[in-house]
């Protein structure tokens, strides 16, 4: 049995929270990099600039890539011969939470949702477990910003409504959507499942390196094609018209019932904020 002190646990979270909110991954500066070199619109083209320009202030000053610095939701990988001394692991992530959005000055968004009364820090976090063999720990933070999930949905389709039907239901979405979850966007599908499970896919599908594919051939062709039609709607750098809807689409799938066919579209900002981090 491995041993991994609560106060590890704590201070990591603390810094991983901050480091998430100030630090955008390179693969997504070379996505922003990438699309102004192709972006059409001079509008969309300033706007890209603009977006490379805010990464580059927040990394230097180590402050906020946006005003939205989300929900904290946690993906972990845990061996089941990892024992947390001294707590337990939810407790530990929350209170690196609590820390970290103090100490980085982060703002605090989670609240009752009848009264909204605030928590005051940014607790309780999602944390979604993996159970694995072994004695590894990994956690991944995804801060989830309000605006673009608030244009995520889950529907349960028809069987009979297949890949068309996928494709028709996340094309529409992201219309409807416009400039409200500020584009441009990544797109997180889940395929199967079950209601809830289809959603979970879907949202880890958000931590993906942009750029990267879907192992799965038939998957590949339709990230590949849905990225196209996506950018052929014309919404554009935040919402102003372009090419560059879309950085990237990820789509991961699960078996489901024979009656059923779930879909979720997770739908993220252009400030596509993760950390892991391996203990």
């Amino acid at each position: 049995m491995r041993k991994i002190s609560f106060e590890n646990i704590v201070s990591r979270v603390a810094e991983a929270c901050m480091a998430a909110n100030f630090e955008l991954w390179e693969d997504v500066v070379a996505a922003f990099i990438q699309a102004r070199e192709k972006e059409e619109s001079p509008v969309g083209q300033e706007i890209l600039g603009q977006l490379l320009a805010n990464a580059a202030i927040a990394h230097k000053e180590k402050i906020a890539l946006c005003q939205d610095t989300g929900f904290a939701v946690f993906f972990v990988d845990m061996g089941d011969e990892v024992k947390v001394d001294g707590g337990n692991l939810v407790d530990a992530i929350n209170e690196g939470v609590r820390r970290g959005y103090q100490d980085g000055f982060l703002r605090k968004s989670i609240c009752h949702p009848f009264t909204r009364k605030n928590t005051g820090d940014n607790t309780p976090a999602i944390v979604h477990l993996n159970l694995l063999p072994g004695d590894q720990l990994k956690i991944t933070i995804a801060p989830k910003g309000g605006g673009s999930e608030n244009m995520s949905r889950v529907t349960m389709l028809k069987p009979s409504d297949g890949i068309d039907g996928i494709k028709q239901f996340v094309i529409e979405r992201v219309k409807e959507s416009g400039a409200n979850p500020c584009p441009p966007l990544v797109i997180g599908v889940g395929i199967g499942g079950t209601f809830e499970k289809a959603a979970l896919i879907a949202k880890h599908a958000l931590l993906r390196p942009l750029g990267s594919t879907n192992p799965d051939p038939e998957l590949t062709a339709i990230e590949s094609d849905l990225l196209e039609k996506i950018n052929d709607l014309g919404v554009g750098p935040q919402g102003l018209g372009g090419r560059t809807t879309a950085l990237a689409v990820h789509v991961e799938m699960h078996p489901c019932h024979i009656a059923s066919l779930p879909l979720a579209v997770n739908i993220n900002c252009h400030a596509s904020r993760h950390k892991e981090l391996v203990f």
